[in-house]
């Protein structure tokens, strides 16, 4: 599925976070690995009365953009037949997008936030709105305050997949497994919201027959929510497992869903979260509301983010 994947960098080693897992990905897909600088608009300056054009400015930045990619190839001891680095100047996130889309890139994997020559954070600007309208998947890393290891080879270990039960939820599968391939283990996770429950009578009080009849109806409710969702999970699973994969599920009840994905992250040691979104009327509306907003920002482990468009 990966042939070529893209790397955005804004010349910080915040940015280079992403640049281990990016080769190791390229490593086990047989995928091409091309890095790409952005070169913000540069507001013209006024001084003493004359605009200083913004010509020459721009041309020094070029070339640091330039030597700067270079330098990483020689550090990373060269991408073999990949694409020469790229440096381009504008808008940063419709640079990305259209050089995507221009040099065939099937995977976008870049670091949730950096900081470059002119101060932008990538969090909440760049990361967050390719998010929204990246028609392919994107893949965040969350940087470390160290410097990266580029010579590290990263294990993902256990994948997480969470899904919401819809066809277009289970579209992150295809992506992720094409990340984990069989070396990987994988973990289908759904949230089940707990059922309302009225308020137990105080200790000592007895509870109506009627109070304890709608009791058991909403047990009763929650355990066949749950066992629809174990079976929906073992679906899903048994065609996975068809291919050779190694599959676990698991059901969970909570009423914030991103609290869930994330505390299973942890609990269950995943090296990756992959979910999708979904574009609605020409907008990226999140998986599950906000959730992949939510799970992105307090992911400490990389999240690949699938973008779909919903078809009527």
């Amino acid at each position: 599925m990966y042939r070529s994947i893209l790397v955005p960098l804004d010349g910080s080693a915040f940015s280079e976070h992403a640049l281990p897992l990016a080769r190791e990905v390229a490593r086990r897909t047989g995928a091409s690995l091309q890095l790409l600088h952005v070169i913000p608009p540069i507001p013209v300056i006024e001084a003493g009365g004359p605009l200083l054009g913004d010509a020459d400015l721009t041309a020094q930045f070029q070339a640091r953009g330039r030597a700067y990619l270079e330098e990483l190839v020689r550090r990373l001891g060269g991408l073999g037949g990949a694409p020469a680095p790229v440096v381009l100047e504008g808008e940063v996130v419709g640079q990305i997008q259209e050089h995507a889309t221009r040099a065939g890139a099937d995977l976008v994997a870049m670091a949730t936030h950096g900081r470059g020559l002119l101060a932008r954070f990538w969090l909440g600007s760049v990361a967050d709105e390719l998010v929204r309208r990246l028609p392919l998947p994107l893949l965040l890393v969350r940087p470390r305050e160290t410097a990266p290891d580029l010579g590290h080879e990263p294990d993902l270990g256990r994948v997480l997949l969470p899904l919401d039960g819809s066809p277009l939820a289970e579209r992150a599968l295809e992506p992720a497994v094409a990340l984990g391939g069989d070396a990987a283990a994988y973990t289908l996770l759904r949230v089940v919201k707990p059922a309302l429950l009225p308020a137990y009578a105080p200790e000592g009080c007895p509870i109506g027959r009627e109070v304890e009849g709608l009791l058991n109806q909403i047990e009763a409710l929650q355990k066949r929510l749950l066992a629809d969702a174990e079976g929906y999970l073992a679906g899903v699973a048994g065609r996975l497992r068809e291919r050779g994969l190694q599959v676990q599920t698991r059901v969970v009840v909570e009423e914030q869903p991103a609290v869930a994905i994330l505390r299973e992250a942890a609990d269950g040691r995943a090296g990756l979260i992959a979910l999708a979104t979904h574009g609605r009327h020409g907008l990226a509306r999140l998986f599950l509301g906000s959730v992949a907003d939510k799970v992105v920002r307090g992911a400490t482990v990389p999240v690949l983010v699938h973008r779909c468009l919903e078809t009527r």
